[in-house]
């Protein structure tokens, strides 16, 4: 009797395993590109301004480009105008918007005094999507709260939302952002808007 209780035991306690071992697989796996891009931002920052901007774009490029859906971001900011634009349109547009992301990054974390990166454990259930919940806290000890979005795809977990104070759409700002911008049905003033953009952010080290 005693033999076969322990193999019950036994057998609850690997079908209780298996699928928390499965579920810390998963967080790990969703919570690694966050990790990556903290590292790369931290990296960023202690190299400085004393390398030159159009140097520090192309180093974090491939990491946002890995991190990031920037083709399902920039296809929800623009909305409902997407079907209407032709491939050039998008590529165009798309290789605008990649930029303007890149450059915003670079200028924003341009210099090290003392942060601190915290990807925090737990991840949140929204929906079908999977929130990574972090913290930046500065040298002062004050945190801002940033929640990334993340969906699966062929290339991995990838960002396709960033949530300020856990509640502010990143996305959402940049739909409000353009819609006036494409108020003409086509996608030339965004472009010329994102291109400008990072021409002032890069402080004119890479062109508009």
């Amino acid at each position: 009797m005693t033999l076969v209780l322990s193999r019950r035991g036994l057998l609850a306690a690997v079908a209780v395993a298996l699928p928390l071992r499965a579920w810390a697989q998963d967080s790990a796996a969703i919570r690694k590109p966050i990790i990556d891009l903290y590292a790369a931002l931290e990296a960023l920052m202690r190299t400085g301004q004393a390398t030159p901007f159009p140097d520090r774009f192309q180093t974090l490029a491939p990491v946002i480009d890995r991190v990031y859906d920037l083709t399902t971001v920039l296809r929800v900011s623009v909305g409902l105008r997407w079907p209407n634009f032709n491939d050039a349109a998008r590529a165009e547009l798309m290789d605008a918007f990649r930029a303007f992301t890149i450059a915003s990054f670079v200028a924003n974390f341009d210099k090290y005094e003392g942060e601190k990166f915290e990807v925090l454990p737990d991840i949140r259930i929204a929906g079908a999507d999977q929130v990574v919940q972090t913290r930046i806290v500065s040298q002062t000890g004050e945190p801002i709260r940033l929640d990334y979005v993340m969906q699966p795809s062929d290339a991995g977990w990838r960002v396709t939302d960033v949530l300020l104070d856990g509640t502010i759409s990143r996305v959402a700002v940049q739909r409000s952002d353009f819609r006036a911008l494409l108020a003409h049905g086509d996608a030339s003033a965004l472009i010329a808007s994102l291109r400008r953009k990072v021409a002032h952010l890069s402080g004119g080290t890479i062109g508009a």
